[in-house]
């Protein structure tokens, strides 16, 4: 199911209107869950992190003020709270108001206000969510820059899983823009309102990994976990292959069930979460290996997408290039410069071992150590440095002996090697050589004796 309903909590004594509010507000597509009491209202509140409460005012246990007043303590609880109550008085409502009420309806409850309160408070929670850094902004890019068959399939694949709650895995080398992508399938989802929660799975230490994905619970403080932030939105979890044997045992059951405990804590926490995952490594290797649990990676590889490096889609080199001069221009202040054709061209055919990443390290170094309106391709190569070096002696190791040859040379010091090889495989045997590289016997035996193969 595509986007995300907001859940609604309505807590009144009464148990007719407690009814005829859930049936209405579920007709208009929301999740709505009741309390009769405030002991009820404060473990659901606990449990289903609402996004809008309806609380009536009077109660036999507690009071609605009371509990608006206690909940308002607690920091990490911004839902809005719109009041209800039969005696209702100018005063009541001010008190409220000042409590950090959203709204204050009076009964019998009009179905056209309560209808209309509730859109507007939820409307305002998102907004809320947004300023308070639930919901981070957009990575940098508002959508990967290039025009490469690539890079526009990617788009349109996204796009199109926007749509629906599939989980994705990318997988790509580090700094090829995983989380870019995922940034973007976020923007065009129907999470997009909701908050995008982004972390590195290695950089969470083994002994605080239950505590940062399902957050805790001390002498009744509630300290939220990546699930509980990510509740309506989208879950970025990169480098997955490093995450501990007993968090993906629980990240397992989470998903599954769409619930969880916090850490010290005794009530069931539901949170509606769409879960994608970036890697570097072959988690098949690892699942294999016993490194990583086979039903959580079939769990999270419902739709997998290969990220390729920057090399392989070298023609969005020039747009890249490009963006990020405008883009630190932009927001570094600095001095435009632009690239030489002779610059662009050697950086199209650059190898760019760290990515996307590297290239936008380059073009900030040049704009604030360089001077002068262009970049030329000496500056490039002197800013490159170590790296281009490194990268020119790996390819200078990594080649063949036989390349320096000519064709001529090469030619028969591959044919002799050949031969040799399938020689001995087939025990000196000529008849069996000639069957198993296709030559004719006799053309063979002169083949042989030319390369100097003893017989």
């Amino acid at each position: 199911m595509s986007g995300y309903k907001a859940n609604i909590l309505v807590v009144d004594d009464e148990l007719e209107i407690r009814t005829v509010v859930q049936e209405i507000l579920q007709d208009e597509g929301y999740t709505v869950n009741v309390a009769g009491n405030a002991a009820e209202a404060r473990k659901m509140k606990q449990s289903l992190q609402p996004d809008l409460i309806f609380l009536d005012i009077w109660m036999p246990d507690a009071d609605g003020i009371s509990l608006l007043k206690e909940w308002r303590e607690d920091k990490t609880f911004i839902a809005p709270v719109v009041m209800m109550s039969g005696h209702g008085t100018v005063e009541t409502a001010v008190e409220a108001t000042k409590l950090g009420a959203y709204d204050f309806l009076e009964k019998p409850l009009s179905y056209a206000r309560l209808l209309l309160a509730a859109e507007r408070a939820i409307a305002a929670h998102m907004l809320l969510r947004e300023n308070v850094g639930l919901k981070q902004q957009l990575a940098e890019l508002n959508e990967p820059v290039g025009n490469s068959a690539f890079t526009e399939r990617m788009k349109e694949q996204l796009k199109r899983l926007a749509q629906h709650e599939t989980k994705v895995m990318f997988v790509g080398e580090s700094g090829v823009g995983k989380e870019l992508y995922a940034r973007f399938l976020h923007a065009h989802s129907g999470r997009k309102t909701g908050p995008f929660i982004d972390v590195a799975v290695g950089s969470i230490a083994a002994e605080n990994a239950a505590v940062e994905f399902f957050g805790k619970e001390v002498e009744g403080v509630v300290f939220p976990g990546l699930l509980e932030r990510a509740h309506g939105g989208i879950l970025f979890l990169a480098d997955i292959s490093a995450m501990e044997a007993e968090i993906q045992l629980k990240l397992v059951s989470a998903l599954e069930s769409r619930s969880f405990l916090r850490v010290g804590g005794t009530e069931q926490i539901h949170v509606d979460v769409r879960v994608v995952v970036a890697t570097r490594l072959l988690i098949e290797n690892e699942v294999n290996a016993g490194q990583f649990r086979q039903d959580l990676y079939y769990l999270l590889n419902e739709v997998p997408l290969d990220v390729l490096p920057l090399r392989e889609h070298s023609e969005d080199v020039p747009a890249l290039l490009h963006f990020y001069v405008d883009y630190f221009v932009q927001h570094e202040k600095l001095a435009f410069r632009s690239f030489s054709i002779s610059a662009q061209n050697f950086l199209r055919h650059y190898a760019w071992p760290g990515n996307v990443r590297e290239l936008k390290n380059l073009v900030q170094r040049l704009m604030i150590l360089g001077a002068g309106d262009d970049i030329e391709l000496t500056e490039v190569k002197s800013a490159l440095g170590t790296v281009l070096d490194n990268t020119l002696e790996t390819e200078k190791v990594s080649m063949p002996d036989f390349f320096k040859l000519s064709l001529k040379e090469a030619r028969e010091q591959f044919e002799k090697a050949y031969l040799e090889y399938h020689f001995e495989k087939n025990e000196g045997n000529v008849a069996k050589l000639a069957t198993a590289v296709g030559v004719e016997r006799t053309h063979l035996y002169r083949k042989l004796h030319a390369l100097n193969i003893k017989e």
